[in-house]
């Protein structure tokens, strides 16, 4: 169990987010409907998920025409992250500068890379609610970023 310390920050949510594996990323459709789907993420120390997926995805034609989204991260136990945030597909030195990061963070990267519509996604935070439920009182903080 990934455990988060007493008075998160930065630092602290960025750990909490390392030690997960998968999120769970929802968008907008283009008709208004919301569609969520399970990604593998890696997390950068200014608090960025990345992700990749294929172009063909719901989530890529969601995220290209509408860029607000939310996470979830973390169920094991009674601790998570809600996250909202803006998405991105990183394009020259900013794509170089994420695929590094995600694939420390999933060494079989590279060879999706052959993939036909491999995209990859950056999403910058706004908002970020850290909630462990384990605790008596509950622990709950919350960071608002700017735009």
């Amino acid at each position: 169990m990934i455990r988060a310390e007493v008075g998160m920050d930065a630092a602290a949510i960025y750990s909490f987010i390392a030690g997960c594996r998968y999120g769970v990323v929802a968008s907008i459709s283009v008709d208004g409907t919301p569609q969520a789907a399970l990604v593998g993420i890696a997390v950068s120390p200014q608090l960025e998920i990345i992700f990749d997926t294929i172009n063909t995805s719901r989530k890529y034609r969601n995220l290209i025409e509408r860029p607000s989204c939310s996470f979830v991260v973390g169920w094991s136990g009674e601790q998570t992250v809600q996250y909202k945030g803006i998405a991105s597909e990183p394009r020259g030195d900013e794509l170089r500068r994420i695929q590094e990061i995600y694939f420390a963070a999933w060494p079989d990267g590279p060879a999706r890379m052959r993939w036909p519509g491999i995209v990859y996604f950056v999403v910058r935070p706004r908002w970020i609610r850290y909630s462990d439920f384990e605790r008596n009182p509950a622990l709950i903080e919350e960071i608002t970023l700017p735009e």
